[in-house]
């Protein structure tokens, strides 16, 4: 059995999920593009999160109702931050949902050899955060538009 834990040496970004079936992503990014904080499970993945690490916003839901996959690029802006008792943990983000003509569908990305294997694709209903490793990573870049996201420091 392979080692499904996420080691900082091949980190490639981390994949943060929300479900357009719970809410409305849509019209949430047409409003605002910008994605400030996410909710995340607390564990060991929360605490290797670390500002200025590269972040990819995936979203789902039922299948043929909106191109879900990948919407959003970005980093990550601060360590995760407990939430009142019993609540959420948030992490900070720095990150920008792209125009509908550059995300990267979900077919698109499992169509690719290189990504097919990533935890989101094996794992969907697992818990924020999940991973791309630095291979994966490098991969989804090439679907990418050039110049993304809004910081330098995920496409150096």
């Amino acid at each position: 059995m392979t080692d499904r834990r996420v080691h900082l040496d091949d980190l490639g970004a981390w994949l943060i999920k929300g479900n357009a079936d719970r809410v409305d992503l849509a019209g949430r990014f047409a409003r605002d593009p910008r994605v400030t904080g996410w909710c995340v499970r607390p564990g060991y993945r929360v605490r290797l999160m670390r500002a200025g690490q590269p972040a990819v916003f995936w979203a789902s839901g039922s299948r043929g109702r909106l191109a879900y996959g990948v919407w959003g690029v970005g980093l990550v802006a601060a360590a995760a931050v407990p939430g009142e008792p019993g609540a959420a943990w948030t992490v900070p983000l720095d990150l920008a949902v792209l125009d509908e003509a550059h995300r990267v569908p979900r077919e698109l990305f499992r169509a690719d050899a290189r990504l097919a294997g990533a935890e989101v694709l094996r794992q969907p209903q697992g818990a924020n955060p999940s991973f791309l490793t630095c291979a994966e990573f490098a991969a989804l870049r090439e679907h990418l538009p050039p110049g993304r996201p809004p910081g330098p420091a995920v496409f150096t």
